[in-house]
């Protein structure tokens, strides 16, 4: 891998950004902005499921006011995704917002763009210009006959020279597209261009599994190229599964602490147990008794289908489940120590990962 490229640094509430800090995982908020008790509780399940940091929308007052609610009651770092008017930026603010995202070219007149910098400079706010192919200014548009990764990009740096003219210099960007060659071009040139700390992403990636597939390829190999300090991954789905993707991302190239490690086989027609249903139910405990217990070892666990590979993969893992006629055996450290019906299998595994590890 590359070495990172050095940016500016600047907290995002108590995430650092940029200059070589972990690279941060973030999400945006889909519940109602202005129904408290379902925003707040699913701003709680991202950062369990573990965001650094969540977006939520500001539509209007009445949204800057539940934001403010929900920074009450909630640890994790909010973004105040901010369009078109720029009383609302001030309201996010005032309201707590550890970070906005506008757009200085739909905020408005210079004047109005200068009233939200200094504001934002006034609580040492942080700022994030999002540009995307589908709100480029018309005569950059025209200019490159399109949303080119070349037009993104000297959208961007408009927007940055617009805060920079008011001394404000807590930028983050992002220049997504909705494909992975224009999102790669987009990112390396303004690495190139720019020390202001890159938000990557890929927009409007899909449903889970091609944007998944999008979102890892581009951001992996802007990553291990050394490109970026954030990352989200859009997908059409909820926004715990965008924080689960996003975090594999990070440590499929080293960059977080390895995570739970499940390894579970494809099956096939010898399989009589419940492998798919099994291997999920064990991740998801798995992920639950680490964010109970941060400080344990993280082991190896492997779900295996058959006699066949079953038993040499067992005495590979810390853990392991090789399945029967509707039943599993259990295996810690390589040696068979219970069978059981497959109902019971995924408990018999935390009890052994609680065991190993305490």
């Amino acid at each position: 891998m590359t070495t990172r490229s050095q940016t500016r640094t600047f907290m995002v509430g108590n995430v650092p950004m940029g200059g070589g800090a972990p690279v941060s995982v973030q999400t945006m908020a889909n519940a109602d902005p202005h129904n408290l008790e379902t925003l707040l509780a699913q701003v709680i399940r991202c950062a369990a499921a573990g965001a650094d940091i969540v977006r939520l929308t500001v539509p209007d007052l009445e949204a800057a006011r539940v934001l403010g609610e929900v920074r009450k009651h909630c640890a994790v770092p909010l973004v105040a995704d901010i369009h078109f008017d720029w009383r609302l930026a001030i309201a996010a603010l005032e309201n707590g917002a550890d970070a906005l995202r506008i757009n200085p070219g739909n905020i408005g007149s210079p004047d109005k763009v200068r009233a939200v910098a200094q504001a934002a400079a006034a609580r040492k706010t942080p700022i994030r210009i999002g540009v995307n192919g589908g709100s480029l200014e018309a005569d950059i548009r025209a200019k490159y006959n399109g949303a080119t990764a070349d037009a993104l990009v000297e959208s961007a740096l408009r927007h940055v020279a617009l805060l920079e003219a008011e001394g404000f210099r807590d930028i983050a960007i992002s220049v997504k597209a909705s494909d992975v060659p224009r999102t790669l071009a987009a990112y390396r040139r303004l690495a190139e261009a720019t020390d202001c700390p890159l938000h990557l992403g890929v927009t409007e990636a899909g449903t889970f599994l091609p944007g998944t597939v999008r979102s890892s390829v581009a951001l992996g190999i802007l990553l291990a190229e050394g490109i970026g300090d954030t990352i989200r991954v859009s997908l059409t789905d909820t926004p715990e599964k965008e924080v689960r993707v996003g975090l594999e991302i990070l440590r499929s190239l080293g960059m977080r602490e390895g995570g739970v490690a499940v390894t579970s086989c494809p099956t096939c027609g010898r399989t009589k147990a419940d492998v798919f249903k099994t291997a999920e139910a064990v991740e998801s405990a798995l992920e639950n008794f680490y964010r109970a217990n941060p400080l344990r070892k993280h082991l190896h666990v492997a779900v295996m289908g058959c006699a066949v590979n079953g038993p040499g993969e067992a005495k590979g893992a810390d853990v392991a489940l090789c399945g029967g006629k509707g039943e599993f055996i259990l295996f810690v450290n390589g040696e068979a120590q219970e069978k059981m019906p497959e109902a019971d299998a995924c408990n018999a595994v935390i009890r052994a990962v609680d065991a190993l590890t305490a």
